[in-house]
């Protein structure tokens, strides 16, 4: 790979230099439809022909070195359609798509416009770079691409019927993805018979994903089964919802359920029928017209303009575009009627966005850089940012709400503009966010941070948000300004670098509140979830975070080449505890949180040959900003130390040795916790006075007395 990237920037570096233009790569084989290849050097005034060199009609396979001619000018008729995208000042991506489709012809099948062998299309192109009716660089490209094979039976259009999600979060059988087959290692999948259940019985999913959400205790009701359960038994079993999981906060996004108390003998009511086009988490948000709602979002790590909506999905995405002159279309020019859309409610109903307009007057966040010149035209009511706000109940959406930003922009040679789009899910005034867990915090599931937010009602609320990390991009500058959560029990370590040039230094006080203010933005919240499911409404679900003052009473020495004092690395350390078992699964709480600096001292290192930023005031060196997080457990309970005799005598000791003797009346001693200690000693004594009154009574002690009886006549 190394190897690769090498020869590509030395052929880039070429291109460059001679002012000439080259494919890379310069040879292609097709299998598909569509292929693509990049034009590297001076292009704009670079020509791109296509022809058939060998078609398929030769019945011939050719390869690109020693059979095929010169580049040719001269374009001609093909099956394929060449399209260039610019994707840089020195680089061009050409696109080939082939028009024509590759459905296998019928028998008597008349139309032209289909495969009528297997092998579809076998022929050589040739992709000619001129400038001036002159070949500059050719490409040539092999294709051989089979006729699609589509089963006669391609399967039925009914939807899945999706369980409700609050008593089922992932579903009866998660593993079972695909429809009227049999997945490999699901074994609950109705669909896998007794055959195949045996080739993979013995590797079957465990955990959540294979349907094992959570093991069912003995005392469940639904466990014991009627022949092996005593005549008492279904007066005694605990009847369980389903509902208290300990794994339902970590795939559930909504409200909370109130348990009705009822009658245990009861037949359950029916319940309500539901509506047809109700919608669950994750499916799509559907227009009037039954068209999918879409917004700007990421598919893949590109922009996609029309993207569709998932119900109670959350995002925020930005958009970098390249704008050369004015845009006329969507997203970037829209029109308030055209965002005013009528989206079903799923409850039968409709809902219209309501659109508010807001005027950006800095510009600064939305352009990133722009080339220095005059400018030449002006583009208003540009689209910056578009925020949705989707207000939600139970399966149906109440009320949408947008605002949009406009700005003028002044567009010069080139300007790169970053736009914005998020989509946000209230249910009330609070976001429907993740929990990370129920009611313990999960391991790999992020820390909940939050701030203080007075409601209308003067009632206090904790708006949440993320305790963070730095998390290095691109090049590793604090500039790409990324950051990523802290995950629960995972110790992490971080940073990111940040340019430093003489004059710099000389400005010690202006640095330190720079490298300041770039750490406070990590950690933003000054109050930590206890649990992995808090209540925004309830402060003692939620503790202050501790954060460690810098000392600003210690003397800083500054010079001409150094700073003392800069806060170059943010560490957090919490502290957590087990509280309990819910089902077997341990339950951590956070018991405290701790952010804390560490001073150090930058100067610049001028040994070596890079003398240039001891010389030069604006040539920069990089300093790392590092951040840190480390999670402590807490013990349950640590007790007296052990004396000598027990580390030495381990007799007596039920922890080290298989025989123990305190155990033999644990009925009446302190550590049996299944009723009142008053009533199990006495239930205890009254044992002991049966047992020496049967002792008494009984064969051995007549056989004593009549022996006594005997000696003493």
């Amino acid at each position: 790979m190394a190897k690769e990237v090498y020869m590509f920037l030395l052929l880039f570096s070429s291109a460059q230099t001679q002012n000439t233009v080259v494919f890379q790569p310069s040879y292609l084989t097709a299998t598909g439809p569509a292929v693509s290849a990049l034009l590297l050097g001076n292009s704009s005034d670079v020509s791109l022909n296509l022809r058939t060199v060998f078609p398929s009609s030769t019945g011939k396979q050719q390869t690109a070195t020693g059979v095929i001619g010169p580049p040719s000018c001269v374009a001609e008729a093909t099956q394929w359609v060449l399209t260039r995208e610019q994707v840089g000042k020195t680089a061009v991506r050409v696109h080939l798509n082939l028009d024509k489709s590759l459905r296998l012809c019928g028998e008597n099948e008349t139309d032209t416009d289909c495969c009528p062998k297997s092998l579809c299309v076998l022929e050589t192109l040739q992709v000619s770079a001129c400038v001036g009716g002159t070949p500059q660089a050719s490409l040539v490209i092999q294709a051989k691409i089979y006729a699609l094979l589509v089963p006669a039976n391609a399967g039925s259009d009914n939807k899945t019927s999706i369980p409700n999600q609050v008593y089922q979060p992932l579903g009866s059988c998660p593993c079972d993805l695909t429809f009227k087959s049999c997945d490999v290692r699901c074994c609950c999948d109705k669909d896998c018979s007794t055959e195949d259940l045996k080739l993979f019985e013995s590797q079957c999913l465990l955990g959540p994903f294979g349907g094992q959400v959570s093991p069912a205790p003995d005392y469940q009701c639904s466990v014991q089964s009627s022949e092996n359960s005593p005549d008492w038994f279904p007066f005694l079993c605990v009847n369980s919802s389903p509902e208290n999981n300990p794994y339902l906060g970590l795939f559930y996004q909504g409200d909370t359920i109130t348990p009705k108390p009822g009658p245990t003998f009861q037949r359950p009511p029916l319940s309500a029928p539901v509506p047809v086009n109700v919608y669950t988490q994750g499916s799509p948000i559907l227009t009037l017209n039954d068209q999918y709602f879409t917004i700007p979002q990421k598919v893949l790590g590109l922009c996609a303009n029309n993207a569709p909506v998932a119900f109670l999905k959350n995002f925020k995405v930005k958009c970098v575009t390249l704008l050369r002159t004015c845009p006329t279309g969507s997203p970037l020019q829209t029109l308030p009627m055209d965002l005013r859309v009528e989206v079903k409610n799923g409850q039968g109903g409709d809902v219209i966005v309501d659109v508010t307009d807001e005027v950006a007057t800095d510009l600064s966040q939305f352009i990133s850089s722009t080339d220095a010149v005059a400018s030449s035209d002006e583009c208003e009511n540009v689209t910056l940012a578009l925020d949705y706000k989707f207000y939600w109940k139970g399966n149906g959406i109440t009320s949408i709400t947008l605002t949009r930003t406009v700005g003028t922009i002044s567009v010069n040679d080139s300007v790169m503009l970053t736009t914005r789009y998020s989509a946000v899910f209230l249910n009330g005034e609070i976001m429907g966010e993740p929990n990370s867990g129920n009611p313990g915090y999960q391991v790999g599931r992020p820390v909940i941070g939050g701030t203080v937010d007075t409601l209308d009602s003067n009632t206090v609320s904790i708006q949440r948000t993320s305790i963070n990390l730095w998390k290095p991009v691109n090049d590793g500058m604090c500039s790409a300004n990324e950051k990523k959560p802290v995950l629960f029990g995972e110790n992490s370590t971080s940073g990111c670098l940040l340019p430093i040039s003489r004059q710099n230094l000389t400005q010690c006080d202006l640095l330190r509140e720079t490298v300041t203010s770039l750490q406070a933005a990590l950690t933003t919240a000054t109050y930590v979830a206890r649990s992995g499911n808090p209540n925004p409404l309830t402060l003692t679900d939620w503790m202050n975070i501790s954060f460690v003052t810098l000392n600003s009473s210690t003397a800083m020495e500054d010079t001409a080449s150094s700073c003392y004092g800069i806060p170059s690395h943010q560490h957090i350390r919490v502290w957590s505890l087990i509280t309990g078992m819910v089902e077997g699964v341990p339950q951590r709480d956070i018991r405290a949180l701790q952010v804390s600096y560490s001073l150090s001292t930058w100067e610049l290192d001028c040994g070596g040959s890079d003398v240039f930023p001891c010389v030069d005031p604006a040539e920069t060196q990089l300093f790392p900003i590092t951040s840190s997080v480390t999670f402590t457990d807490i013990p349950i309970s640590t007790g007296p130390p052990k004396t000598r005799f027990q580390i030495n005598f381990t007799e007596y000791d039920c922890n080290r040795n298989d025989v123990c003797w305190p155990e033999l009346a644990f009925p009446i001693t302190k550590y049996y916790t299944g009723e009142p200690y008053s009533q199990s000693l006495a239930k205890g004594l009254i044992l002991v006075f049966f047992f020496i009154t049967a002792s008494i009574l009984g064969t051995p002690w007549r056989q004593i007395r009549q022996a006594w009886n005997s000696a003493s006549l």
